[in-house]
């Protein structure tokens, strides 16, 4: 049995557990047509992560039963590789984030790829195997559980902020780097999966970071986020640590560091 058929059936199994509960009922609250989600059920139609998404909440599923949705649909979500990589950040971006002293800042594309960042960005991040990506960071760096102090909410806001981006894609062109993203986050990581399907989520982390780093032990940081007008869905993260504080000088610390290698 092929994947499409498997999926149809599984959300045919699922609805009728429901009670009194009809396709087109599913399809409303998902924000589909009926006849889409008819097709679904078929096995004629391929869905989009967001409707995967949707269908888990509309359908009341556990987080074992996402992750069987997730499987089953998996198949079908790959998308060709992007043949060429990011392009270089923009220089007069890279002149002014390089002259930025005394906090890390990290330039982030749409998908929150790391484009630039001046010298106590890189610092920050020195060692961690995603490192590139913060998304990556927070679901699939090995490293990740020790890095975020409170990596849970960290884990959180970061699949809070990926809905987010996502849903602003909706009204925008197909975007496969975020497709792709999404698939490999779905199929690497369980803790993804639980968050993306659940989408219950509610945190501080995306405003204040409290970070473990090997060398200069913890640090609270808050992060502003500007966004570039000229580059859409680009933005710069800017990590303050509190005046005064252990963490501004766990920073101050860092930059020698950095500046005497």
């Amino acid at each position: 049995m092929d994947s499409s058929r498997l999926l149809g059936d599984f959300l045919r199994t699922r609805r009728e557990a429901l009670t009194s509960v009809d396709t087109a009922e599913i399809a409303m609250l998902a924000g589909i047509s009926a006849d889409f989600y008819a097709r679904l059920e078929e096995g004629t139609q391929v869905p989009s992560p967001r409707v995967l998404d949707t269908l888990a909440r509309v359908l009341e599923l556990n987080s074992r039963a996402a992750e069987r949705l997730w499987e089953v649909a998996r198949p079908l979500l790959r998308v060709p590789a992007e043949p060429a990589g990011p392009e270089p950040a923009d220089p007069r971006l890279r002149r002014l984030i390089d002259g930025w002293y005394g906090v890390p800042v990290l330039l982030c594309d749409p998908v929150m790829n790391v484009r630039a960042s001046n010298d106590l960005g890189a610092a920050l991040l020195d060692g961690l195997r995603h490192a590139d990506n913060l998304f990556k960071l927070a679901f699939l760096d090995p490293a990740a559980a020790d890095f975020f102090v409170e990596w849970a909410h960290i884990a959180c806001a970061a699949a809070d902020l990926l809905h987010d981006i996502q849903a602003q894609s909706q009204s925008r062109s197909h975007h496969p780097a975020l497709t792709t993203l999404i698939g490999e986050l779905s199929e690497q990581s369980r803790d993804f999966r639980r968050m993306w399907a659940g989408h219950d989520l509610s945190s501080d982390a995306r405003r204040v970071k409290r970070l473990r780093h090997p060398e200069v032990g913890k640090l609270t940081l808050f992060c502003d986020v500007l966004d570039v007008q000229r580059l859409p869905g680009h933005r710069v993260l800017v990590l303050q640590a509190e005046p005064g504080s252990p963490s501004e000088r766990a920073l101050a610390l860092l930059g020698s560091l950095t500046a005497s290698i």
